[in-house]
């Protein structure tokens, strides 16, 4: 990676046990985050923002949040989640993700993980999922902070939902976009942008549509330690950049390799050489335009 250019992770799970080397409940192996860390700064990562998707863990993303000048945060309750509003209180649950927005202002960047997902509606079901997104919303009104939303083949009714609280957003994002021309174009409609990972990457129509976002909406992220991108994406083709992997079994602490399947921010790269080719930009002026996207977006009013 050419170290002219800097990137930001917009989304980036580092509180997930693999990076403790914990797999499926398993340990694999030593944890290894301050070598994942090592390896994105040295790889031309500039911030990383650490996606909170509950209160349990947004708590523990702030923790390790200020462990670092570069780290932050959001705070938020995936929709897959929202079962925990009725674990106390949901009027309690939302009082306490507030409480700690308002003790964290200067690692807390965004509102999110957040949104609607009727992928998985086995974890979380609809009605639930939206009456809890609705409610959230409360936090932007609140706070004046951006958010970042999750979105699975729930396009309209996120827009609907965010169209009745237009007056009350403060930006924000549609992050691991996956979607069709038309979601994007209603997710564009309301000023939001549009994040974009190896699971965006997938399938030839989604190369398509990712082609089309204006470059000034643009953002990219890793969503790891998921969404790599694979040899098996059409857009792989395009991926200059490749790190070394091995096995996680036979990962040590002495071993500098990525450990295979599991992705990293040092990966942001790929989705930059992927999108500078599919849109045919010059890649430089592509990273430096996303960057000041991001900065725009998540930390204008920081004094980072």
């Amino acid at each position: 990676m050419a170290n002219f250019k800097k990137y930001i992770d917009i989304g980036a799970n580092l509180t997930d046990g693999m990076y403790r080397g914990i797999y499926h409940g398993l340990r694999k192996h030593d944890p290894d985050l301050h070598k994942v860390l090592d390896r994105a700064w040295s790889g031309g990562l500039n911030k990383i923002i650490i996606t909170g998707g509950s209160l349990s863990e947004s708590k523990e993303a702030l923790e390790l949040a200020h462990t670092d000048s570069r780290l932050f945060s959001t705070v938020g309750c995936h929709p897959t989640r929202c079962d925990e509003f009725l674990s106390d209180s949901p009027e309690t649950y939302l009082s306490d993700l507030s409480d700690l927005i308002l003790e964290n202002k200067d690692k807390v960047v965004a509102i999110g993980e957040f949104g609607l997902d009727y992928e998985r509606q086995n974890f979380c079901q609809k009605d639930v999922q939206l009456k809890y997104f609705d409610l959230q919303l409360q936090l932007c009104h609140n706070h004046k902070l951006p958010l970042f939303l999750h979105c699975r083949a729930a396009a309209d009714d996120l827009v609907s939902i965010l169209e009745k609280h237009r007056d009350n957003i403060t930006g924000g994002v549609v992050h691991s976009f996956d979607g069709s021309y038309n979601a994007l174009q209603k997710i564009l409609d309301l000023n939001l942008h549009i994040g974009i990972n190896g699971c965006s990457l997938r399938t030839e129509e989604n190369l398509e549509v990712v082609a089309k976002i204006p470059q000034d909406k643009l953002l990219i992220e890793t969503d790891c330690p998921w969404c790599e991108v694979k040899p098996t994406h059409p857009g792989h083709k395009h991926v200059v950049t490749k790190q070394p992997t091995v096995k996680k079994e036979k990962w040590t602490l002495e071993n500098d390799s990525l450990v295979k399947g599991r992705n990293e921010p040092v990966n942001i790269v790929q989705v930059l050489e992927i999108l500078a080719a599919i849109r045919n930009e010059d890649i430089h002026q592509l990273a430096e335009a996303i960057y000041e996207n991001t900065t725009k977006l998540f930390f204008k009013n920081k004094s980072c």
